[in-house]
């Protein structure tokens, strides 16, 4: 058992860091078997363990066209957000079936990851996508 005081780290009990970067974003339009558990998509997972709400910013970058942001995201206080980047809509709709690339900038230290579910061809397709590290 996690006590917790093994959680927190000396930065004032939070864990995270204020900036995050995926490289390698990719939002299938298609996909099979039951909606929406099926639905094949990309999905953050944002972990906010600090004692304010984290407003996350998100800027998304295309190999073809210019960056879109920022999309805000809250983290309540000591919660998780799970936030699938296909519903992301404003100020404008992450485009499907384009590699695309990610910035989270947040007010508060959170800890991200990018999910990735692909059921386009009948099987499923799952990945978990770590971060670039950053300097």
């Amino acid at each position: 058992m996690t006590h917790q005081s093994e959680i927190n780290n000396d930065a004032g009990g939070t864990l995270g860091r204020n900036t995050w970067v995926f490289s390698a974003g990719f939002a299938p339009s298609q996909s099979t078997g039951f909606e929406p558990d099926f639905t094949s998509r990309n999905t953050l997972c944002l972990l906010n363990t600090g004692d304010r709400e984290a407003c996350v910013r998100l800027t998304v970058y295309y190999d073809d066209a210019e960056p879109v942001g920022p999309y805000e995201i809250a983290v309540g206080a000591r919660r998780v957000k799970h936030q699938r980047i296909n519903d992301l809509i404003e100020p404008e709709a992450v485009y499907l079936d384009k590699p695309y690339g990610v910035v989270i900038d947040s007010d508060e230290p959170v800890v991200a990851q990018l999910y990735y579910l692909d059921s386009r061809d009948g099987n499923l397709a799952v990945s978990h996508l770590n971060p670039a590290p950053l300097p």
